[in-house]
């Protein structure tokens, strides 16, 4: 998450937050952000399963025109060609 921030980096930033918001506020902004967090992941997760069950039902209506053409295409007499 912090792959460019440092420790000390960290370490400012909650003491910015720590001077902004006093140690009263901080564990209630705390459990807000980790409610949001994890409100958001579970969003992602759901659209990521909805891909997934779309992507699935695509593959098997193409797969079910793609064996509907082929058994049509068996069942046509062969084409000449004009001499």
């Amino acid at each position: 998450m912090f792959s460019g921030i440092g420790a000390t980096g960290v370490l400012l930033i909650l003491l910015i937050a720590l001077l902004l918001f006093g140690p009263n506020k901080l564990p209630e902004l705390g459990r807000a952000f980790g409610r949001t967090l994890r409100e958001f992941k579970a969003g992602a997760r759901d659209i990521m399963d909805d891909e997934d069950s779309k992507g699935s039902s695509r593959k098997e209506i193409a797969h079910e025109e793609a064996a509907s053409k082929t058994t049509s295409l068996q069942n046509e007499p062969p084409r000449r060609l004009p001499d």
